[in-house]
């Protein structure tokens, strides 16, 4: 059992009058799984009920520096490209079956989510999906900017934009772009 699950159950059999400080340890608890994951301060502001400035100063506590600034994606585009789609893809799938099998709170689902993913990526390399990208990817699906399309060739769904038409759509793992792979990184390390 996990911290957060033992605290849960305490604030469940807590007197109302008790209830409030737990609730704050828990939603502090759940600030810090989600930085530790990589969350910009927007998307925990999103998820939490703790003050922006609360959570800057844990933030800077936790990585010894400020949160990063800027804008959140914005846009569906960059779930749609040829790798990104592969994972995102397999972020969602994941993400579906935890949300379907439990009645979880979304952001619990896609913290489960997201560290499934991780374990599929192979270590010592960067995630193509961040935390963030992730978190937005399930919004994005939630307000029809993105759908589930059926590959024609092997029959599975990857994520599209929606109002897209895909007649004969066929996903980037049977036919990838020419220069799927390419990236000139390895050019540059044996020169």
């Amino acid at each position: 059992m996990t911290a957060l699950a033992a605290l849960k159950a305490v604030v469940a059999r807590a007197d109302p009058g008790q209830r409030r400080l737990l609730d704050d340890v828990s939603e502090t608890l759940l600030a810090i799984e989600l930085f530790e994951l990589g969350a910009r301060l927007q998307v925990t502001q999103a998820e939490t009920t703790l003050s922006r400035d609360r959570l800057i100063r844990l933030y800077k506590e936790l990585h010894r520096e400020s949160p990063p600034k800027g804008m959140l994606p914005f846009s569906a585009d960059w779930y749609v490209t040829w790798l990104p789609n592969i994972h995102a893809s397999l972020f969602h799938a994941l993400y579906r079956s935890i949300s379907a099998q439990r009645d979880i709170r979304r952001i619990t689902a896609i913290i489960a989510a997201y560290r499934l993913y991780l374990e599929h990526v192979p270590r010592g390399t960067e995630p193509v999906l961040s935390f963030t990208r992730a978190w937005t990817l399930v919004r994005f699906v939630e307000h029809d900017m993105l759908h589930l399309g059926t590959c024609s060739c092997c029959k599975g769904n990857f994520l599209v934009l929606a109002y897209e038409l895909e007649p004969g759509y066929v996903c980037g793992l049977c036919k990838p772009p020419s220069r799927a792979g390419k990236t000139g990184r390895p050019a540059k390390a044996e020169q």
